[in-house]
């Protein structure tokens, strides 16, 4: 890429999940690989565009203009005006080099290459994970943005497969930047774990599960799977769940509110960063048996905080954490639980799990993204 690197740039960034008081996965992406990049590589402009104002007190590189402009976009009505009649506009004003999306949605009104990143496909595979309108959106619009685009990314080799098989992309336009664990998951103290456990579940040990209440994440899965643990091993272990209620949640909470271990359940809502380290870092395992995912973050979250994993196979969290994880189909909840059993009875296979996952996470760093992401990036850029 050395020839790219002549010419001074200006590269225009589609920030909007970004610097948010409620972060979750496109945004922890966005901060994590752009403002790496932004410092990294001081002789280009970066502007990032909002679609609300950003908190006055945050400080960027010298290098980086922030653009705030809405409406803010929030459902589909509102992403077509954002980024095919606002987005044109600003990247006209900026005389920008590339525009970059990282959230799966591309401007269809601008001249200017772009580099798009794609997560997922997971409105494809089922109608409760999202509302009509969004699943019509992508369903018209996604082809239409990877057939516009210069350059795509994606988090994951099974993402990356998928969407050449669905869309029939060809290969070298696909580039594989997985994600990464945020720095701040470590190995707690003694101390640390004891203070958690008690804070949140009276000093008990637990199962742990960080993400969203969401269908696809497959929580009354995780519930029929908690209740046969309990059944078989009558102990006082909790299930913490760690996330905001999203879309549909309803009939997981109507499921809860009749469940026979109810009072082992705890849910803590959104939690802010530092909580989350330390109920990761707390946990005597993750359990993550969501039905689908582009990669899975929390897993080498939880791994890095040196907590073993429970995860669903068939996913890209096989490719993710190879023989470091335990995996079980997510369509059966007695898969799940003797998984669970199997690491509450044999101490050194939890020992070993553990272990194993550190070199894991230490693979997938954030550095390494951004670095991909740029170069996928410059070869949009340098398409003509």
């Amino acid at each position: 890429m050395g020839c790219y690197l002549c010419a001074p740039m200006r590269i225009a960034v589609n920030t909007r999940f970004g610097w948010l008081e409620r972060l979750e996965g496109y945004g922890y992406f966005t901060e994590q690989v752009f403002l790496r990049l932004a410092e990294q590589h001081s002789e280009h402009a970066f502007l990032f565009i909002f679609d609300r104002p950003v908190d006055p007190v945050l400080s960027w590189p010298s290098n980086v203009k922030i653009c705030v402009v809405g409406p803010p976009a929030r459902h589909p009505l509102l992403w077509r005006l954002w980024y095919n009649w606002r987005i044109p506009g600003v990247l006209s004003r900026f005389k920008a080099d590339v525009f970059v999306s990282p959230d799966g949605i591309a401007s269809l009104c601008t001249r200017v290459p772009q580099c798009l990143v794609v997560h997922d496909l997971a409105f494809l595979h089922d109608r409760d994970w999202f509302s009509a309108s969004i699943r019509r959106y992508y369903r018209v619009h996604l082809p239409k943005f990877l057939k516009t685009v210069k350059t795509i990314a994606t988090v994951s080799e099974k993402s990356r497969a998928e969407l050449i098989d669905r869309y029939q992309i060809a290969p070298d336009r696909i580039d594989v930047v997985y994600s990464a664990a945020k720095s701040a998951f470590r190995i707690l103290s003694e101390q640390e774990r004891a203070d958690i456990k008690l804070r949140f579940t009276e000093g008990k040990e637990y199962f742990l599960y960080t993400g969203a209440i969401h269908p696809r994440k497959n929580l009354i899965g995780l519930l029929k799977a908690f209740s046969l643990f309990k059944k078989r091993q009558q102990n006082g272990f909790k299930l913490v769940l760690a996330g905001r209620m999203a879309w549909q949640s309803g009939r997981f909470e109507a499921l809860l509110s009749t469940y026979k271990y109810r009072n082992d359940v705890v849910l803590t809502g959104y939690v802010d960063l530092e909580t989350l380290v330390g109920l990761t870092g707390s946990a005597y395992a993750l359990v993550y048996p969501s039905f689908y995912e582009g990669f899975g973050v929390p897993v080498l979250e939880s791994m890095q905080a040196g907590v073993p994993v429970i995860t669903s196979s068939d996913t890209s969290m096989e490719e993710i954490a190879g023989s470091a994880a335990l995996y079980a189909d997510p369509k059966d909840p007695a898969s799940i639980a003797e998984q669970m059993n199997r690491l509450y009875i044999d101490e050194a296979l939890r020992r070993r799990q553990i272990e194993a996952g550190k070199p894991v996470a230490a693979r997938f760093q954030w550095s390494a993204t951004a670095e991909r992401v740029w170069d996928c990036m410059l070869k949009a850029a340098h398409s003509n």
